[in-house]
């Protein structure tokens, strides 16, 4: 699913992620992602959802970046992505965290209309930036 979804992201070209990569991420010594799946009525997987804790300064608390949500397309519209978000809104209800974040492509309209039904508002004020590959080993190298 995570090559369904970076393909729908025209952005198949980019996937280095292994099986091993997310087993060690979601299931080794220090988990630093997690994950929840949606099935269908047959217990078939058609979604996940995957995220991290980050941190507000200003709040003083924890939240939950919602790094990849993504329903198979023959299951989009069954409830499963919004069962997705609930949980995680019910997590940070539950721990007390004050945010639920993530980021969504700008030609994505099905996603951002769904998004704002669930009274999510866009973070226009804010520009994403990325270091990645050369760019990021030359900023890195002492």
């Amino acid at each position: 699913m995570v090559r369904d979804l970076a393909e729908y992201e025209k952005a198949l070209h980019e996937v280095r992620a292994t099986e091993d990569h997310l087993r060690e991420a979601l299931f080794g010594e220090r988990p630093a992602a997690y994950a929840h799946i949606a099935e269908d009525g047959e217990g078939r997987v058609v979604g996940f959802a995957l995220w991290f804790l980050n941190f507000s300064t200003w709040r003083g608390v924890h939240g939950i970046y919602l790094e990849d949500l993504y329903v198979r397309p023959e299951a989009r519209g069954g409830g499963h992505g919004k069962a997705l978000l609930r949980e995680l809104a019910r997590i940070c209800v539950e721990r007390g965290y004050e945010r639920l974040e993530w980021s969504v492509l700008d030609w994505n309209t099905p996603s951002i209309n769904f998004y704002k039904s669930l009274g999510a508002v866009p973070q226009d004020e804010w520009t994403v930036y990325r270091l990645t590959d050369e760019a990021l080993a030359r900023l890195g190298r002492p």
